[in-house]
């Protein structure tokens, strides 16, 4: 399993810490253009607790989102090392004029010897990466690491319409394409993940199963897996409140996890096991609200899978 810590100390040869940022994006799925409300999962707030002031230039997010990661490591272990990487996480991040975001992800790369900024992280759908933002951000290949984190969460379509995708599994594939071939004549490769959501509704473990396997298919560099959180306030909310909507226990999730880890080429990295859902907001499942004893029993049952399934024969 290639962590997305054992990938930055490859790359950059220290620990590396996200800086979360906010570009003043919105959705497709919100103003109209596609549909409104989002997706049925995500909250009035995109990322919570995490979401920057978007208000606030670039430098000052950055400024505010380094100290709080500082505080909260140094609280910890007490480091004063290790690189950042400034993560444009809310909404979608190349919706909206191109010159415009363009200059907001210089601003965050910009000083990167004194700001310790070694790489740009733009999170985005597949369906808003038009040939001119594509181009730009091809270009900062040649300038830092460049991440382009794609939301796929499903690759059945059928799902995609209950969640208010509004987006065809086939665009993804099309978006990891044109992002490789972008940045094929650069100093660096942009590095391409995509976001996976178990528990999603109606979907078997082969429809989550077939999703991983689509985003091997499809090339993508890395992945992030997360369960799907039921927060206050969301369309899933609704539907959770009236029976429809069931959420994984944490023993079928660790399960569906360790059998899509087995479907990974060893050179996937991957970015996250599991996600955070707003804890002031969180309905369910609960169980995923302690990240760290969530974390700790994740290794023992990955542990434990691994050798009850040693001897066994692949499939």
């Amino acid at each position: 399993m290639y962590t997305v810590s054992d990938f930055y100390k490859d790359l950059f040869g220290t620990k590396v810490y996200k800086l979360s940022l906010d570009a003043g994006c919105t959705c497709p799925t919100r103003d109209g253009s596609k549909g409104f409300g989002g997706c049925i999962f995500c909250s009035a707030s995109g990322s919570g607790d995490f979401a920057a002031d978007r208000d606030k230039s670039i430098k000052n997010q950055l400024l505010e989102a380094k100290q709080k990661v500082d505080k909260k490591l140094q609280g910890k272990s007490g480091r004063t090392d290790g690189k950042y990487i400034a993560y444009f996480q809310n909404f979608t991040n190349t919706y909206g004029n191109a010159e415009r975001l363009e200059k907001l992800y210089l601003d965050s790369i910009a000083d990167s010897e004194k700001t310790g900024v070694v790489g740009l992280d733009i999170a985005t759908r597949p369906d808003c990466l038009s040939e001119d933002i594509i181009k730009r951000i091809a270009n900062l290949c040649d300038k830092t690491f460049v991440t382009v984190e794609l939301g796929l969460q499903t690759a059945n379509d059928n799902t995609a319409k209950i969640i208010n995708r509004c987006y065809d599994t086939k665009e993804y594939d099309i978006a990891v394409k044109k992002l490789h071939q972008a940045s094929q004549t650069k100093k660096k490769k942009i590095h391409v993940v995509t976001h996976v959501i178990f528990g999603l509704p109606g979907e078997s473990d082969e429809d989550m199963l077939n999703t991983v396997r689509h985003v091997v298919e499809a090339g993508s560099d890395g992945i992030k897996f997360t369960v799907l959180h039921v927060l206050r306030g969301t369309k899933l909310f609704e539907m959770y409140e009236r029976g429809e909507v069931t959420c994984l226990t944490k023993e079928k999730y660790f399960e569906l996890l360790a059998r899509s880890i087995e479907l990974l080429p060893s050179s996937m990295v991957i970015h996250r096991l599991t996600g955070d859902g707003d804890k002031k907001i969180l309905v369910a499942p609960m169980w995923t609200a302690n990240k760290r004893q969530v974390r700790n029993e994740m290794s023992a049952y990955f542990r434990e899978w691994e050798a009850s399934h040693a001897n066994k024969p692949s499939t």
